[in-house]
């Protein structure tokens, strides 16, 4: 069971992944030991299910992201028998492609892409998205600005 601490801990975690159990401890108050013995419980639960890092994208040259909504072809899918997890994991294979949602609604899957350039962007969608046959169609929304970066 998670508690206040608890989610206190996990906040300090989520801005800082490495941070230490003391700087954990300063930044909510509680005593060093029980932060360890806390991060070492959720780890073993499996509330916490790894550690990960913030990428600066410009300096990668990466710095367009934009999400593409893909409706998809269910009567496709049933033809050739496949399974909508199936396709979506497909698709996450493209090059840029960093993750892909499955939704409810009109919109079948969120795909957010991370490219150089409009011209990559293009090549993503153009060449890579609607090559697949259980694609109906796409929507292009590129991102602007965004409070992760």
């Amino acid at each position: 069971m998670v508690d206040k601490k608890d989610l206190l801990i996990l906040d300090a975690l989520k801005r800082n992944a490495k941070a230490s159990v003391s700087q954990i401890s300063k930044e909510t108050g509680l005593p060093g030991t029980t932060v360890h013995n806390r991060v070492k419980r959720l780890n073993e639960d499996g509330v916490i299910t790894g550690y990960t890092i913030k990428v600066n994208h410009k300096k990668l040259g990466n710095s367009l992201a934009a999400y593409i909504a893909v409706t998809v072809d269910y009567r496709f899918l049933k033809t050739e028998k496949l399974d909508i997890r199936d396709f979506i994991r497909e698709i996450a294979t493209v090059p840029s492609v960093e993750k892909v949602d499955i939704l409810t609604g009109d919109i079948d899957a969120l795909v957010s892409v991370r490219v150089k350039n409009i011209e990559e962007l293009n090549t993503v969608v153009m060449d890579n998205l609607r090559s697949y046959k259980g694609i109906e169609k796409t929507q292009t929304m590129v991102i602007l600005e965004s409070t992760m970066d």
